[in-house]
């Protein structure tokens, strides 16, 4: 089965994960991603950890899926015109430089858009490219923190924290994916030439915070740290059972709490007026929270989740890594698969990401050895001689 994006060429010649992510999603469905990297060192994901293990680290595996490995020395004049060759038959590139180094190395958006007219070019960095910060390193805690993302996040007596994972790198990388997709309908259905995309990390998280900013500016108050409590949505909260696992709850609307306060407390509950309306419930906040998380604390998680849901109340657990490899839903719809490696075996990972009836993206391998596919560009695509690799490797040019 065709995938949508087979024909399209995608060169990544960025590291980490908010300009390379964004080529990874395009390979999830059928592009050809180049992933050009420093020889000898590679990309820096390449040195993170595995787990404590020795081995290929689990995040190049499953991050840089589906991309073909080429070494690359982009400091290097040579390396510079081998990069303008792939990029005269390319139609994406992703980078995530501080802004002027390519322009310091022959490749910035002017030469490659001279090269190819019908380029798009996503670029990332921690500050965008113009503006008067534009010069300074990015990174997705530092973007978090500026986004105003960060500060409202944790307990009222903590400081502000930072979610698990690289939220502003992912997102920002979502974002370049989505933007070279217009990019490309632009060019190839309105026939437009091939565009520049400028992308700050900070810009993506701060796109997903709601009204922080349109709030402030109506009341002048900033939006502050309340823990896992909704400010206009009670009762909702996270709440312990009695086998030390956590349980959300969001029965904010009346019919809910309706169904929800006749379990935990009988008519009674269900009836007491000092509860009746949405903004009664928000008002008393603290009360509901205690109501609820005592009659959770005397029961197990099984019993909570199950005695909730067939009562029609949203609920449901927060999940470590070992629940999820077990939960019979992540199977059913492919959320969670296996992929045999050659050379590292089965590794878990998350499947493939929307689903498509027509036209399903697919796993084709993990992150591929550094360079492992340079004899299949170079040679088969650049059209080069292996007595010219030769001499490209011997010179620490790939």
């Amino acid at each position: 089965m065709a995938k949508p994006l087979e024909g399209i060429r995608v060169l990544d010649i960025g590291t980490l994960l908010a300009g390379p992510w964004g080529a990874t999603l395009l390979g999830d469905f059928g592009a050809e991603v180049i992933k050009v990297e420093q020889p000898d060192t590679g990309d820096s994901l390449r040195g993170a950890k595995k787990d404590g293990e020795p081995g290929t680290p689990l995040n190049w595996l499953i991050d840089s899926r589906n991309k073909k490995s080429v070494t690359l020395n982009l400091r290097s004049s040579k390396g510079q015109e081998i990069l303008r060759e792939l990029v005269a038959i390319s139609d994406v590139l992703f980078e995530n430089f501080t802004p002027g180094t390519l322009e310091k190395w022959g490749l910035g958006w002017e030469t490659l858009h001279e090269v190819n007219p019908n380029l798009i070019m996503v670029r990332v960095s921690g500050y965008g490219q113009t503006g008067p910060y534009s010069d300074r390193p990015g990174y997705d805690r530092i973007a978090l923190g500026f986004s105003g993302y960060m500060y409202p996040t944790g307990f009222p007596d903590r400081y502000p924290v930072r979610p698990a994972f690289a939220t502003a790198d992912y997102n920002t990388a979502t974002f370049g994916a989505y933007a070279a997709m217009l990019a490309l309908y632009a060019r190839d259905v309105n026939q437009e030439a091939g565009q520049l995309i400028d992308l700050a990390l900070y810009e993506a998280p701060f796109r997903i915070s709601s009204n922080l900013i349109a709030s402030w500016n109506a009341t002048g108050k900033n939006r502050e740290r309340i823990g896992n409590r909704n400010p206009g949505f009670s009762p909702a909260g996270t709440f312990e059972t009695s086998d030390k696992r956590y349980v959300q709850i969001a029965a904010g609307g009346d019919n809910v709490w309706q169904r929800l306060a006749k379990i935990i407390g009988g008519e009674t509950l269900a009836e007491d007026i000092r509860y009746k309306t949405s903004r009664d419930r928000i008002k008393r906040s603290d009360e509901l929270e205690q109501l609820i998380g005592n009659w959770i604390a005397e029961r197990d998680f099984a019993e909570v989740e199950q005695t909730l849901i067939e009562a029609g109340v949203p609920a449901g657990g927060i999940l470590r890594a070992s629940d999820i490899a077990e939960d019979p839903h992540y199977r059913e719809r492919a959320s969670l698969i296996e992929f045999e490696d050659p050379v590292n075996g089965k590794i878990a990972m998350p499947g493939i990401i929307p689903k498509l009836s027509q036209t399903p993206g697919e796993v084709k391998w993990t992150g591929p050895t550094l360079g492992a596919h340079n004899k299949e560009i170079y040679e088969d695509l650049l059209n080069k001689t292996k007595k010219e690799l030769e001499a490209l490797q011997k010179e620490g040019i790939i």
